[in-house]
C-alpha cells in the first residue's frame, strides 16, 4: 500500500509539474531572423453544432540561440482562452520581430518570452508573448513571476494540508 501511495503522489507531482512547465512564461535570449505567416485549416463547431472547415493565419518567429541552434516560435493570439495571458497583439509582435531582424555579422539581441514546448514530431511550437531588447546574449533573466507563482502553490498545498490534519484531529477526537 505504501509504494501505492507513493506512486500516486510522484505521478500527481510530474503532472502539476508537467502543467506548470507548459504553462508558465519562459525566457529565450534569441536573434530575430524572419518572420512568416502560413494559412492553416482549423476546424470549429458553428451555431448549428456543425463542424466545419475555415482558414486562420498562424504566424511564426524563426530565431537563432547564442550557441547558434535555430528554434521557431508560433505567434498566435490566446485570447481570452487558456493560459490567461490575454494575448490580442500577435500582427504587432510580428512587426516587432520583422522589425528586429538581425544578421549574424551584426547580431541584434532580444529577450522572447513563451510558454509551451516544442514537440517536432507532432509540429508543435512554444507561443511567442512578448519580444525585448537584450543587453547581450549571456543576458540570464530570472524568472520572478514563476517564482511567486511556484512559491504561493507551494503555501496553498502546505495550508491545506495543515487544514485537513487539524479537522482530521478534530474528527478522531469526538
Amino acid at each position: 500500500m505504501t509504494y501505492a501511495k507513493w506512486t500516486f503522489r510522484i505521478v500527481a507531482l510530474l503532472l502539476v509539474g508537467a502543467f506548470l512547465h507548459y504553462n508558465l512564461p519562459q525566457h529565450d535570449v534569441v536573434r530575430i531572423l524572419n518572420t512568416e505567416i502560413k494559412r492553416m485549416a482549423v476546424e470549429v463547431e458553428n451555431a448549428q453544432g456543425e463542424t466545419v472547415s475555415r482558414t486562420e493565419d498562424v504566424r511564426y518567429i524563426n530565431t537563432a540561440h547564442p550557441d547558434g541552434s535555430v528554434y521557431v516560435y508560433r505567434n498566435q493570439d490566446t485570447g481570452w482562452g487558456w493560459p490567461p495571458y490575454f494575448k490580442f497583439d500577435s500582427a504587432n509582435l510580428a512587426a516587432q520581430a520583422d522589425n528586429a531582424t538581425s544578421t549574424e555579422k551584426e547580431p541584434e539581441w532580444y529577450v522572447l518570452t513563451h510558454y509551451g514546448w516544442r514537440i517536432t514530431y507532432l509540429s508543435m511550437f512554444p507561443n511567442a508573448i512578448s519580444l525585448e531588447r537584450a543587453e547581450g546574449p549571456d543576458q540570464s533573466i530570472i524568472p520572478w513571476f514563476n517564482i511567486v507563482v511556484i512559491a504561493l502553490l507551494i503555501g496553498a498545498v502546505l495550508w491545506l494540508r495543515a487544514r485537513i490534519r487539524r479537522f482530521a484531529g478534530r474528527v478522531a477526537e469526538a
